[in-house]
C-alpha cells in the first residue's frame, strides 16, 4: 500500500501541475512517435516539496454513541532544523541517487506511464490499463504529530486553508526517510480483467530502507525521575524534551538477497450486504493482499533508548520472517491482508 500511496501522490500533483502545459495528441501522432496507438506520460520532476499534510478527524474520539469527540488531526510538517531538508516542509520526494543512479529509470524520469484503453470482453468489459514504472525514491518526512483541528474555513474565508492548533499539539515521531528502489505497476480501472485495480509484481532493486525512525513519547517530558542535593536543598531533577526510541536503519529484502520482491493485489470496495437485504454484512475499505514472495530478511541498525544521542543498544536482524493468513480455520497461506476503512 505504501508503493501505491507514493505512486498515486507522485501522480496526481504531477498531472495537476502540469496540466496546463499539455496539449493534446491524437493516436495518429503517438504511433508515429511511440509504435503503437495509446498515451505515453514520461513525468520529470525532480523533487516534490510539501509544506504540511493534515489529516483532520472530525468528530474526534467518541465519549458515547451520541457525544462526539473534538476535531483532532495528524500533522506532517517541517522539523525546524536549520540546514535540514525538512526544516520547512513535511514532507520532500525526489529521486534516490546512491550508487551513480542505479535505482533510477532508464529515462532518468520521476516516474513513466503508458496507458492503454481497451473494449474488454463482454458486457461491461471496457477498461483502461496503466502500466507504471516509478524510478527509486528518496522521501524524507518532517515531523509528525497530533494536534486540535481548527474551525472549517467560513464562507467568506479567503483560501480553504484548515489548519491546526500550535498550542494544542504533541509530536509523536521525529521523522523519518524511506529509500526505495525502481518499482513497476498495473493499474486497471473500469473492468480491471488482472482481478484488482492495482497489482504491483516487481522487484525492488537494492530493497527497502528505512532511516532516522525516531518514535517520541511526549508524556515523560518535563517529568522528575529523581532529586539530588544542591547546596543542602533537594533539588528535582526532571528531563527538558521527550523521550525518544531512535533507529539509524531498517533494511528490508528478500531472504539472502538484497533486493525485494512486490507481489500485491490492492482492491477498492464498497458496502457489502447480506444476500439482497439491506442489513450491512461489510463496510467499504480497501483491502491489500500480499501474495507470497518468500521469506524477508531485516537488519535494524543503531538503536538508542532514551534520546537519539544515547549509546545504541546495538543492532538487531531478522532472518527469514514469513507471514500468513487464514481463509477458514486451520488453514494457512503465505502472505497477508491488511484491510483499510473508516469507522
Amino acid at each position: 500500500m505504501k508503493k501505491f500511496t507514493k505512486l498515486a501522490l507522485v501522480s496526481s500533483i504531477a498531472l495537476t501541475t502540469n496540466a496546463m502545459a499539455m496539449q493534446a495528441m491524437d493516436d495518429t501522432a503517438l504511433s508515429a512517435t511511440t509504435g503503437q496507438d495509446g498515451l505515453s506520460i514520461g513525468i520529470g520532476i525532480s523533487k516534490i516539496e510539501i509544506e504540511k499534510l493534515l489529516i483532520h478527524d472530525n468528530d474526534g474520539l467518541r465519549v458515547d454513541a451520541t457525544t462526539p469527540g473534538k476535531a483532532g488531526a495528524i500533522v506532517i510538517k517541517g522539523n525546524g532544523i536549520a540546514g535540514n531538508a525538512n526544516e520547512k516542509h513535511g514532507i520532500v520526494i525526489g529521486a534516490n541517487y546512491d550508487d551513480n543512479g542505479a535505482y533510477l529509470l532508464a529515462s532518468r524520469n520521476l516516474a513513466d506511464l503508458v496507458i492503454d484503453t481497451d473494449a474488454g470482453t463482454g458486457t461491461n468489459g471496457a477498461f483502461i490499463n496503466v502500466a507504471a514504472q516509478v524510478s527509486g525514491l528518496d522521501i524524507k518526512i518532517g515531523e509528525i504529530g497530533v494536534s486540535a483541528s481548527n474551525d472549517m474555513p467560513a464562507a467568506d474565508a479567503t483560501s480553504i486553508r484548515r489548519g491546526h492548533s500550535d498550542t494544542n499539539y504533541n509530536a509523536i515521531l521525529s521523522g523519518l526517510e524511506i529509500k526505495t528502489g525502481k518499482m513497476d505497476a498495473n493499474i486497471q480501472l473500469g473492468a480491471a480483467p488482472q482481478g484488482a485495480m492495482v497489482k504491483l509484481n516487481t522487484k525492488m532493486i537494492g530493497g527497502l530502507e528505512i532511516k532516522n525512525l525516531g518514535i517520541l513519547d511526549n508524556s515523560t517530558k518535563g517529568k522528575a525521575v529523581g532529586s539530588v542535593n544542591v547546596g543542602g536543598n533537594p533539588t528535582a531533577v526532571k528531563t527538558k524534551e521527550a523521550g525518544e526510541i531512535f533507529i539509524e536503519s531498517i533494511k528490508i529484502a528478500d531472504a539472502d538477497s538484497k533486493d525485494l520482491t512486490l507481489n500485491q493485489d490492492i482492491q477498492v470496495f464498497n458496502d457489502a450486504y447480506v444476500g439482497d437485504s439491506t442489513t450491512l454484512g461489510k463496510a467499504a475499505h480497501i483491502r491489500i493482499v500480499s501474495n507470497d514472495t518468500g521469506a524477508k530478511d531485516q537488519y535494524i541498525k543503531g538503536i538508542h533508548l532514551g534520546s537519539r544521542t544515547a549509546a545504541s543498544i546495538g543492532d538487531m536482524e531478522v532472518q527469514g520472517l514469513q507471514t500468513y493468513y487464514s481463509t477458514s480455520q486451520g488453514s494457512y497461506t503465505k502472505g497477508a491482508i491488511i484491510t483499510i476503512s473508516g469507522h
